[in-house]
């Protein structure tokens, strides 16, 4: 066989197995962006992930009432930012994307309409608690006074 063919030859075979591979490791996930997660969670399926993620700086409690609201009672450790706040959606994007949020309000309207928008957003994993406080304090679930 030529060098020329033989190099042609090795070329082709040194493609394929290229193409085996990177095809491999797309299939495996590797490559590809993380799956969003944008889900509603009931209080005790709240409380667990709270529960499961004490000391986590990368898990953040979320209340979307007013301040108002807020200061009459709320989940240990949220931070309140306003969904009626003119400046509600831009305080949303300035937050990290890649941390995971629970959020709530009253009853579960406005931190559902919040989830669409951290959706919209990109934000990669974000829980709403069905029903908000509400039902979380109708659980028999803790609140800061």
């Amino acid at each position: 066989m030529s060098p020329k063919k033989l190099t042609v030859l090795l070329l082709s075979i040194l493609l394929v197995i290229g193409a085996v591979l990177a095809g491999g490791c797309l299939q495996n996930g590797v490559g590809t962006p993380p799956a969003q997660i944008i889900e509603n969670i009931t209080p005790e399926e709240a409380f667990t992930l709270i529960q499961d993620n004490q000391g986590n700086p990368s898990f953040v409690i979320l209340d979307v009432r007013t301040p108002q609201e807020f200061a009459d009672g709320y989940v240990a450790n949220a931070i309140n930012i306003d969904f009626r706040s003119a400046t509600f959606r831009d305080e949303l994007d300035a937050l990290d994307k890649e941390k995971t949020y629970l959020i709530y309000c009253r009853s579960g309207n406005r931190s559902g309409q919040a989830l669409g928008i951290m959706d919209e957003l990109g934000f990669l994993e974000v829980y709403n608690l069905s029903g908000g406080i509400s039902a979380w304090q109708d659980a028999g679930l803790p609140t800061v006074e």
